[in-house]
């Protein structure tokens, strides 16, 4: 199981190939808007002077942005940003991108949106494909949830295990491949919600226990059902959020200690 919520970026940068450097930073300066939708990005002159590296490691570093749909290279004209609908918004850089420059509601409803659509019908294929070993896994799971003394960041964590595990009980590689669009919506969501001391989380073990519950039964509707009401629970969380923190339009970027990797 990954354990990518608390993990810190520092250590991860200082191992970092000089290709992965770059790829990140003009990424992330894509999604930030600073090199707009439409603009060319600076030339392989320009870009080898600010970042120290050859042009090798650019044509590979355009490389790299292209295949997640970000870029297109024109000859005799430059490398030009594409629009996002062009952009592949499974990519795990590409979600971390958008948390290092501020989310936007919009942004993490749109994760909700995909969650909905996928994870239900996640539980349904586990309810009637999980072995007692598997399921008594879930269910260790949704107990740590209910353990006391829990932090927003330790709670987001045990959630992620849940869901990942769930992603990967339903035997199916085309769930697993969701993992990052799961944590990315976590992650926005205890982030800017109620801490677990208060009301806002008292009942996430239960909510869990009872797709549990479902599973074990071999009742994939049920399960389908109760995962439905902890998904729009999150969802609800973050629009509350947003409309009550005075800030409704755009999520500070978070701290490298609990962000998507």
């Amino acid at each position: 199981m990954r354990n990518k919520l608390i993990e810190t970026r520092k250590t991860g940068r200082r191992t970092r190939t000089s290709h992965a450097q770059v790829v990140d930073e003009l990424g992330k300066g894509i999604v930030a808007g600073t090199y707009p939708v439409g603009s060319i990005l600076p030339g392989d002159t320009e870009l080898a002077q600010r970042f120290k590296v050859s042009r090798t490691v650019l044509r590979e570093t355009m490389k790299t942005l292209a295949a997640k749909g970000m870029v297109v290279a024109k000859a005799r004209v430059g490398t030009r940003v594409t629009e996002k609908n062009l952009w592949n918004m499974f990519d795990s850089e590409i979600i971390a991108w958008h948390f290092d420059s501020g989310v936007t509601e919009e942004f993490l409803l749109q994760l909700y949106d995909i969650r909905l659509a996928v994870e239900p019908f996640a539980a349904g294929l586990v309810a009637e494909r999980a072995n007692a070993e598997e399921i008594e896994t879930l269910r260790g799971l949704a107990e740590e949830m209910a353990a006391s003394g829990h932090t927003a960041d330790s709670l987001a964590l045990a959630d992620l295990h849940f869901h990942l595990a769930l992603a990967e009980t339903s035997h199916n590689p085309f769930m697993r491949t969701l993992g990052s669009l799961i944590e990315a919506a976590l992650v926005g969501m205890f982030r800017i919600s109620t801490p677990p001391s208060e009301n806002g989380f008292a009942n996430i073990a239960d909510t869990h226990m009872r797709i549990v519950d479902a599973i074990a039964s071999g009742d994939s509707a049920a399960a389908r059902r109760a995962m439905e009401v902890v998904i729009l629970d999150g969802r609800d969380h973050v629009r509350e959020s947003f409309a009550t923190s005075g800030s409704p339009d755009v999520m500070e970027p978070l701290s490298p200690e609990i962000s998507p990797k």
